[in-house]
């Protein structure tokens, strides 16, 4: 008997789902039901409607997510490491990570955080207390970072809520939202979500998206509104192979992205979550990519390269050296290939 075909306008959550929507053949089954007992499926019908192969790879599931190497980890950017309170993550001085939900409105093949992704409900308001509690009992904390699951999957009155109680924090002068809520579904940034952002922190938005095709016209009119709001946005890419690990298709997200209003910030390599082998490039290959991409176009628009150290050590810029310290001074490479002498004052 044939699944019911989801609704046009309904996220699809499950593997009958896929099929039904004819993104996954039948005879594909028997090993994607193997990975939906481990990882949870969700796919926005913005991101479904993209008909596009780019798009498909990060959001439908893969048997290749059944081998799970030795180096891959549960939790490979090391939040529980760091975590003062639950769904609180201080690895830095100055900032800290509030997940204020574990819920998405896609759910990527890739994500550091898919054993803990898919819970619905926000962070309970404990939690949440306790955190806030934390972050006003540390006065060294200076910028808080909403994250999750993604924060812009909340209602808008439950963000706000957030908002305010952050604002009454005095020393918290930045919040950052990570979200993928303005090109996956886009019709959540509405009025009502624009003025729950309004607060006294300093508001920005990162912007994670991976590939043109994800930038629908839905998607870029979003982005639009969050830039005409004044809210300044930056954007988070994951290196992903088959999906973006060449110099071309990156300049091409990257140059939309600056015509968007959005600064391209970091270039992840993509970390060692279990079942996510498939999608590794090497280290030395993304370096490759940063080069190129450096002689392609202006460095406004050229990001930094990462590594975020497993075990929870931090993030690290890994792009091309292009200076090496010698007995004559520095010698210095450029984007060509080129060498150059370079000689500090005495």
């Amino acid at each position: 008997m044939n699944s019911p075909k989801p609704p046009a306008n309904a996220s699809l959550n499950s593997l009958d789902d896929l099929i039904a929507a004819g993104l996954v053949a039948p005879s594909q089954a028997g090993d994607l039901a193997r990975v939906e007992k481990s990882f949870r499926i969700r796919i926005t019908p913005e991101m479904a409607g993209a008909h596009s192969p780019a798009v498909a790879a990060q959001f439908v599931p893969d048997a290749r997510e059944l081998v799970i190497r030795a180096e891959e980890l549960t939790d490979p950017i090391g939040d529980t490491a760091h975590s003062p309170t639950y769904g609180l993550t201080h690895r830095y001085p100055d900032r800290v990570i509030l997940a204020a939900t574990h819920a998405c409105e896609v759910y990527c093949r890739f994500c550091f955080r898919r054993e803990v992704v898919g819970a619905s409900a926000a962070l309970p308001d404990d939690d949440l207390t306790a955190a806030l509690d934390y972050i006003a009992a540390t006065p060294a904390i200076w910028e808080v970072i909403l994250t999750g699951g993604d924060p812009m999957s909340l209602s808008p009155r439950r963000i706000a809520a957030i908002m305010e109680r952050l604002s009454a924090i005095a020393h918290v002068q930045i919040v950052r939202l990570h979200t993928r809520v303005p090109v996956v579904a886009p019709h959540r940034i509405d009025d009502a979500m624009l003025a729950a952002l309004r607060a006294r922190p300093t508001v920005y938005i990162g912007v994670h998206t991976n590939h043109t095709d994800e930038l629908t016209q839905a998607a870029r009119a979003a982005l639009t509104r969050i830039a005409d709001a004044g809210i300044p946005m930056v954007s988070q890419t994951v290196l992903l192979r088959r999906v973006n690990d060449d110099a071309a298709t990156l300049e091409a997200l990257f140059r939309a992205l600056l015509t968007l209003r959005v600064q391209p910030y970091y270039l992840h390599h993509c970390d060692l979550a279990q079942g996510t082998s498939h999608f590794r490039t090497t280290i030395a290959a993304g370096q490759a990519i940063m080069t190129q991409l450096r002689g392609r176009m202006s460095g406004m628009g050229v990001p930094t390269y990462v590594l975020d150290i497993p075990g929870g050590f931090g993030k690290v810029p890994i792009g091309p050296e292009y200076l090496a310290a010698g007995l004559e001074g520095y010698t210095v490479t450029d984007w060509q290939g080129a060498k150059h002498i370079y000689c500090d004052p005495d």
